[in-house]
């Protein structure tokens, strides 16, 4: 049986080791946000409630529920520069007929997954089916909807169409193995690039 100390142990390494994980994924997130920046459409991050990640996740005790106390899975998402306004700190981006946005989803556990990966791709055909107060015809208030419903909207693994009574959206993404991205350089060349060359000649 283990004792206690080693189970101390093991508790102190475990939970090191993820805020190294999502400490690091941040400063991944800030590198491709960087390099889209110096791109010709000037990508923005998206913020629906500030400077931040989308994530599911959850206090409650009952068991379905303590499945999401430790996320397992973020999204950020960039906008055109202008296709989009940033005020009070906040992005404010309206659905257009042409507006395309790239997704970046960090999936750190799931089922079936060897390894985290990080995809990337972008959407578009976004549309609001019932438009009103809930979603204001703006896409920041798609994202926490997006994240609480990615089961059902990344059921395949790198093409995404998408629809349900309040939204609808086509995708195309691809994966990248999150260890396997180590430096700038790399970002740039595996994520970066095959990203935008996609995006760029998605409908």
């Amino acid at each position: 049986m283990t004792d206690k100390n080693e189970l101390a142990r093991q508790t102190k390494l475990a939970f090191d080791f993820i805020q190294k994980l999502y400490l690091e994924t941040s400063y991944l997130i800030k590198e491709i946000e960087g390099l889209l920046l110096e791109e010709k459409e000037k990508f923005v991050i998206c913020r629906p409630s500030g400077y931040a990640v989308s994530a599911r996740s959850s206090t409650g005790l009952e068991s379905v529920f303590v499945n999401f106390w430790l996320i397992k899975k973020l999204a950020v998402a960039f906008i055109p520069e202008d296709a989009t306004k940033v005020e009070k700190g906040q992005t404010n981006t309206t659905l257009t007929k042409d507006l395309k946005i790239i997704y970046v989803r960090t999936v750190f556990d799931d089922k079936d997954l060897e390894q985290p990966v990080i995809k990337t791709g972008f959407l578009t055909n976004i549309e609001v089916k019932q438009p009103g107060e809930r979603w204001i015809g703006k896409f920041e208030k798609m994202m926490s909807h997006l994240t609480y419903n990615d089961q059902k909207i990344f059921i395949e693994p790198n093409m995404v169409d998408y629809e349900d009574v309040y939204i609808k959206l086509k995708g195309r993404f691809i994966d990248h193995d999150l260890y396997d991205l180590n430096d700038s350089k790399t970002v740039y060349e595996k994520v970066i690039v095959p990203t935008l060359k996609i995006y760029r000649a998605g409908k």
